[in-house]
């Protein structure tokens, strides 16, 4: 059973999803206070912690700060003021996640469940979707363990792609990560190379089209 910190004030929340993640096999501890939250996880080996940005004593920002000094575990920030910068803060402190409030509760636990998974694929090298293998040290793929002739740009695509499956990701999501990997990156080119990529992996039909907002990927973790 995964082990999950939540820092927030909020007594009821922390109640209420308590009971819920008993659902899907999660455990939440809670800390009302940053202080609290940060002793506890010098004492527990937590798998995720879910942070709120409102906080007594300091805000989460400035816990997110103390937190990624010595340790690499996951956080989800939640914030009540769905302010675009305070996302964009969230993540260059070392955030994995953000979900603004309110949230629905089957949401939160798809986004700790795709999170926990990926960060155990980065420990092993290793993201499997079934046939498809990807690692991410030695920058290779393999189907039906036969290995994937990709360029550069087309791993670091796929790459990206499954590390945030299930999450449809807009050209500019993907021109911000891919800049530089192989000179300048335009938006056509996005939809060039996820084609090459998409015909690469048949029979496999992983990557979809969302009209008006980009593409996702839907391979299931393995």
């Amino acid at each position: 059973m995964h082990k999950i910190l939540l820092i927030d004030d909020d007594e009821r929340l922390a109640e209420l999803l308590g009971q819920y993640f008993q659902r899907f096999e999660l455990r939440l501890d809670s800390a009302l206070r940053p202080s609290e939250g940060l002793k506890r996880l010098s004492l527990i080996d937590y798998d995720l912690v879910i942070l709120d940005v409102m906080l007594p004593e300091m805000d989460g920002f400035e816990v997110c700060k103390r937190i990624r000094k010595d340790n690499n575990i996951p956080i989800i920030m939640l914030t009540a003021r769905g302010d675009v910068m305070d996302r964009v803060v969230g993540l260059e402190l070392g955030a994995d996640d953000y979900l603004p409030k309110p949230f629905e509760p089957r949401e939160l636990v798809a986004r700790i469940q795709s999170i926990i998974k990926r960060a155990h694929g980065q420990r092993t090298n290793t993201l499997c979707f079934g046939k498809l293998k990807i690692d991410t040290k030695s920058k290779t793929a393999s189907l039906s363990e036969t290995p994937l002739s990709l360029s550069s740009m087309e791993f670091q695509l796929l790459e990206l792609l499954a590390n945030r499956a299930g999450e449809t990701l807009s050209r500019d999501d993907i021109l911000n990560q891919l800049k530089g990997v192989e000179g300048d990156i335009l938006t056509r080119s996005v939809d060039i190379a996820i084609s090459r990529l998409r015909q690469k992996l048949k029979p496999l039909d992983v990557i979809k089209t969302v009209r008006g907002s980009g593409y996702l990927f839907t391979g299931a973790p393995s």
